[in-house]
């Protein structure tokens, strides 16, 4: 029997600081928040493993070779920025060397490794262009074409979710009609990259094949904002995110 698919997400939270004024008196408050449950939920429920690293743990904890990403099938990186993989504690606070994990995590993909990044403000290159993954290794493996400025679409309104590829894998057994989304990233895709849904005309879901491995890209968020609670209950929600991790790992 194949052992479960085993999945890192990486980010998918934040913290948050408030300042408080009562007349004359003021005091401020922090609260820590993540956006992980929904996707964990949806894939142990499919018998995949999880472990998570909430974005404040990956710039210390983040795998530091090719030895330790095999530990995994599949790596999400889910609204963490480039320079939470690029500065380790030691580069960061001691001037010291470090690997750099944007290369390592190409190097894994390109020897068999499922990458998959999820839309965020601080995915693709993000909210005032500060997720910096333009033109790094990990924009090099993705089906994506990253672009060099802020590349967020706010959809208040709702915009429905369009399948170019009804047939692929990654939706089988999705329901065709999809609820809309509030938001996006927006990107190009590479020649040899396939397009499976789009939204207003952008890619929403592309894949792309690189050397032995595996990519995706989602291109709006897997939880709130940009993805409304109506998608978290939407009864596809499962399947889809299920199947690309088993596309990713080329159980399909």
């Amino acid at each position: 029997m194949n052992r479960p698919l085993r999945v890192l997400v990486a980010g998918e939270s934040w913290v948050s600081e408030a300042t408080h004024y009562k007349g004359f008196d003021a005091f401020t408050s922090v609260t820590f928040h993540t956006g992980i449950d929904p996707l964990r939920d949806a894939l142990t429920a499919a018998g995949i493993e999880v472990a998570y690293l909430p974005a404040h743990e990956v710039p210390e904890r983040f795998p530091h070779s090719v030895e330790e990403l095999s530990a995994y099938d599949v790596v999400i990186l889910s609204d963490i920025g480039a320079n939470s993989l690029l500065l380790h504690p030691d580069t960061w606070l001691s001037g010291r060397s470090r690997p750099n994990r944007l290369k390592i995590l190409a190097d894994w993909t390109r020897a068999g490794g499922g990458l998959a990044m999820a839309g965020g403000y601080l995915s693709f290159q993000g909210f005032e262009a500060k997720a910096f993954f333009h033109r790094t290794p990990v924009d090099d493996v993705l089906p994506s074409v990253i672009a060099l400025h802020d590349d967020r679409v706010e959809t208040p309104e709702g915009a429905a979710p369009e399948l170019v590829d009804n047939t692929h894998e990654i939706v089988a057994g999705v329901p065709v009609e999809w609820p809309g989304l509030l938001g996006y990233n927006r990107f190009g895709v590479k020649p040899d990259a396939h397009v499976i849904a789009r939204i207003n005309g952008d890619p929403l879901l592309a894949v792309r094949e690189v050397g032995e491995g595996r990519t995706l890209a989602w291109a709006s968020d897997i939880a709130p904002h940009w993805c409304p609670q109506d998608f978290l209950d939407w009864k596809g929600y499962q399947t889809l995110f299920a199947n690309a991790c088993q596309w990713l790992t080329r159980r399909s």
